[in-house]
C-alpha cells in the first residue's frame, strides 16, 4: 500500500509527512509535489505533481491507494485543479481520498467556501471513497502579523467581536495523519477547529501581555480594512479577499465549539497563548 500526500513541501504538507513517518514505514509515503528536488528525505518517494497538468497526474498517482488531497493555494483556480486530481485518481485506481476543506463549508459565507463546496461535490460524484476534513482557520494566519502589529502598536481588521476558533497547523496535520492511519473513516465529515475561541481584541490583549507592549485592536469597516491593506502595497483583489474573510469572521463563520479536532487527535488543541509565544521566539 502507498499513501500519497499532495503539496507535501507546503506548510501543512511538510507537517503531515513528518507526523506520518512516525506511524508508518516511510517507504509507503509518496510526496506529490511540483518540485521533487525539494523533498530532502531520501526515505520518501517524491513524484512530480502539478494540479495544472491533468495529462500527467494519473501517471503520478499509479500505485497509490490512499491520497491526501491538500487544497491548492491558488484561490480562483482550485475547482479545476481539484477536479483534475479527482479525475486522475479515479483513472489511477486510488481507493480513498482525504480532502482538506473549510470549516462548515456547506453553509459558510467566506468566499473561499465556494471552491471547497465544489470540490466536495466533485468527490461525491466521483464514486471514490472519501473523507472530508473541514479545517478551521489557522492561528498562524494571525500570528504571522504579530511583528508588524507590535511595531505599529495595533492589530487592524474588520472582524468586530466575531468568535474565532482557530488552531495551529500542527493540530490539523495531526488530525490528517490520524484519519489516514485509522480504519472506518470513509464517508465521514469532520468540522475541525480549536477548543477555545477568541476575538481579535483578545488576541491583541494576549500579545500585549506577552510582549509588555500595549497593543490594541482597531476595528474598521470591510471597505476601510481593504483600503488600508492596499495602502500597504497589497494587491487590490487580495486586500478585498482578506477583508472579506474578516467580515465573515464577524458573522462567526470561523467559530465552532464541537471540539471534534481535539477528540480526533486525543489532546487539547494548541492554545492561542502558546501559538503567540512560538511566534515571538
Amino acid at each position: 500500500m502507498k499513501i500519497g500526500i499532495t503539496g507535501a513541501t507546503g506548510h501543512l504538507g511538510r507537517l503531515v509527512v513528518e507526523k506520518l513517518k512516525e506511524r508508518v514505514d516511510p517507504k509507503i509515503i509518496v510526496a506529490l509535489v511540483r518540485t521533487p528536488e525539494k523533498v530532502s528525505d531520501n526515505a520518501i518517494e517524491a513524484r512530480r505533481f502539478n494540479y495544472d497538468e491533468p495529462d500527467n497526474l494519473s501517471k503520478s498517482l499509479e500505485g497509490i491507494d490512499h491520497l491526501l488531497l491538500i487544497s491548492g493555494s491558488e484561490v480562483g483556480k482550485r475547482i479545476q485543479q481539484h477536479e483534475n486530481v479527482i479525475k486522475a485518481a479515479k483513472q489511477a485506481g486510488v481507493k480513498w481520498i482525504v480532502y482538506t476543506s473549510l470549516l462548515h463549508a456547506d453553509k459558510s459565507t467566506i468566499s473561499l467556501a465556494d471552491e471547497h463546496r465544489a470540490t466536495e461535490a466533485a468527490l461525491k460524484a466521483s464514486g471514490i471513497a472519501h473523507t472530508i476534513l473541514r479545517n478551521g482557520w489557522y492561528t498562524e494566519n494571525y500570528t504571522a502579523s504579530i511583528t508588524a502589529s507590535v511595531k505599529n502598536g495595533a492589530f487592524i481588521g474588520c472582524a468586530g467581536d466575531g468568535k474565532i476558533s482557530s488552531a495551529a497547523r500542527d493540530d490539523y496535520a495531526e488530525a490528517a495523519v490520524v484519519v489516514l492511519t485509522s480504519v472506518n473513516q470513509q464517508g465521514k465529515v469532520y468540522e475541525l477547529a480549536g477548543d477555545k475561541h477568541y476575538t481579535l481584541t483578545e488576541l491583541a490583549a494576549e500579545v500585549s501581555r506577552q510582549t509588555g507592549i500595549k497593543i490594541h485592536y482597531k476595528n474598521l469597516t470591510e471597505q476601510e480594512y481593504a483600503a488600508t491593506l492596499t495602502s500597504f502595497g497589497m494587491p487590490d483583489e487580495l486586500a478585498k479577499a482578506i477583508a472579506g474573510y474578516d467580515a465573515a469572521a464577524s458573522r462567526n463563520d470561523l467559530f465552532d465549539d464541537s471540539k471534534q479536532l481535539s477528540q480526533l487527535i486525543g489532546r487539547s488543541t494548541t492554545t492561542l497563548a502558546q501559538s503567540i509565544k512560538e511566534a515571538l521566539i
